[in-house]
């Protein structure tokens, strides 16, 4: 069995409300073990025989059947949650400034993303990988933020997700103990 983290896209915000019970007892029906869901805000942990890619193709049938929405989500392998996150380059949050990491489920979209974040005035990002990108925000000026007000256009919305870094730790640290310990 693998362990993977499972980030949803648009959860809870816009109109698209899901209890975290209720993803859990729809995931039971799927070729998915160990299901954990954290915080509110559409993370999940869980062991699977599939690959990445087949998780992510179950688990978006899913949340399409089960809560009658267009569903996004982005799979990761619980090693590679853990590689992103000792990776992220910047200080965890203090008085001025948010610590983010872009999540995508297409390379080419995150190549693309990426690139335009890097022309904008003011924004330091970091390509941590194909799959992710870390970048600081003001805070209490997240939203506002030009790489924000960048990554939430429609064109991006089916193939990334943002977190902070508190989140992705917890969610590392949630899909460790399903290897017990390992990650």
């Amino acid at each position: 069995m693998n362990s993977y983290a499972v980030f949803l896209r648009g959860v809870n915000v816009g109109g698209i409300t899901i209890k975290m019970a209720e993803l859990k007892d729809a995931l039971k029906q799927r070729p998915f073990g160990s299901v954990k869901t954290l915080l509110a805000s559409g993370n999940v942990v869980l062991t699977s025989d599939l690959p990445a890619a087949g998780v992510k193709a179950e688990f978006e049938e899913c949340l399409r059947e089960a809560f009658g929405y267009d569903a996004w989500v982005v799979v990761l392998p619980a090693e590679r949650l853990a590689e992103l996150v000792a990776a992220y380059p910047y200080p965890p949050d203090d008085a001025g400034t948010h610590s983010y990491v872009t999540l995508s489920s297409d390379a080419g979209v995150l190549a693309e993303l990426y690139d335009a974040g890097t022309a904008l005035d003011g924004v330091e990002l970091t390509l941590l990988g194909p799959e992710a990108v870390a970048w600081l925000a003001p805070a209490g000026g997240t939203l506002d933020s030009p790489f924000s007000k960048l990554s939430s256009k429609p064109k991006y919305k089916s193939s990334t997700t943002t977190r902070n870094l508190r989140t992705l730790i917890k969610v590392r640290d949630a899909a460790a103990q399903l290897q017990g310990g390992r990650v």
